[in-house]
């Protein structure tokens, strides 16, 4: 078993910045990727970024050049650098990660960018 928990979520203005963090406990030595999603009301959860084990990264286009992943697997931690916010990003953010035979979630972290 492995648990996340997410934080850092909180009100911004918008072209502000936050860095969300999820902490990792349990079986981690069998996670192979992490990743970061978020739902707005009436949405989908969709992908924001996504890091593998081999330090590899991907982002939705929505997000590219203003989010980075990142992981510190010393402190078995994955963040996410959030600039440049908009309104658009207000969503619930949860942290997700993948072994091989199944998924984690965290409970998620309300960001909410004010204009």
């Amino acid at each position: 078993q492995v648990q996340l928990v997410e934080s850092g979520g909180g009100l911004v203005l918008a072209g502000g910045s936050l860095r969300l963090s999820c902490a990792a406990s349990g079986s981690i030595k069998s996670i192979i990727s992490m990743g970061w999603y978020r739902q707005a009301p009436g949405n989908q959860r969709e992908l924001v970024a996504g890091i593998g084990s081999d330090g590899s990264t991907k982002y939705a286009d929505s997000v590219k050049g203003r989010f980075t992943i990142s992981r510190d697997n010393a402190k078995n931690t994955v963040y996410l650098q959030m600039n440049s916010l908009k309104p658009e990003d207000t969503a619930v953010y949860y942290c997700k990660g993948c072994s091989m035979f199944r998924e984690y979630w965290g409970q998620g972290t309300q960001v909410t960018v004010s204009s």
